[in-house]
């Protein structure tokens, strides 16, 4: 039985593994089109006060903790239940995966690409009042009508712009196209890894944990 146990589990892990490249792939286009549209809002807001660039940012990244929120509470609530673990799951996914992804990596491309005014902006820092009240509304709302039905397309841009903001923070006046270039690369991967993470990879590890259950369950004749 053991044997049998152990078998099924790993073919339920590389089935999962499987999935989740060939989601990775598949999403991969679409999130390098985002990256794009992020060099063309670079290369035409580069001279944006700094203020503004600010403001904007502070506008994309609190939305997208929002919807990070709803994906992610919303999936954990439907296949764990309720309590403060909802709470919990929901707050550092949100927080953790949209800070990632719109401030650590594009930080460190601005590092990288010796950027004028490199600048590490963490939102539920920063701006605690306004970030952190939306990531526990986004729980709220997926706490009592949890759904996970969220458009991909729409987290990929809003993501992506966020991140470009970041970054246009630290860029001076003007910007050429090889460094266009490398912050398209460092646009991709901030979007491409933690928003597949966030609406991908996370939602299938707790289908998988329902999953396990419901096969327990039934193996033991209930």
């Amino acid at each position: 039985m053991g044997h049998s146990d152990d078998a099924f589990g790993t073919q339920e892990h590389n089935n999962t593994s499987k999935l989740i490249t060939q989601e990775l792939i598949r999403h991969a286009p679409f999130t390098a089109f985002g990256a794009i549209t992020g060099i063309v809002i670079v290369f035409f807001a580069v001279r944006l006060p700094h203020n503004v660039a600010e403001t904007i940012f502070y506008t994309l990244h609190p939305m997208h903790v929002v919807l990070s929120a709803l994906v992610t509470a919303g999936m954990y609530r439907l296949h764990k239940g309720k309590g403060v673990s909802v709470i919990l799951i929901g707050y550092i996914g949100a927080i953790g995966i949209a800070t990632i992804s719109d401030s650590l990596v594009p930080y460190a491309g601005e590092i990288l690409l010796q950027l004028p005014n490199p600048g590490l902006h963490i939102g539920f820092i920063e701006k605690w009042w306004l970030v952190n009240p939306l990531a526990f509304l986004g729980i709220a709302i997926a706490y009592w009508r949890p759904a996970t039905r969220f458009p991909h397309a729409g987290h990929v841009l809003l993501s992506t712009w966020a991140s470009a903001f970041h970054i246009i923070m630290a860029l001076g006046t003007t910007v050429n196209w090889i460094i266009l270039f490398f912050i398209g690369v460092f646009l991709f991967l901030a979007v491409w890894l933690p928003c597949c993470l966030s609406d991908i990879i996370f939602p299938l590890l707790f289908v998988k944990t329902a999953n396990s259950e419901a096969s327990n369950v039934n193996s033991k004749g209930l």
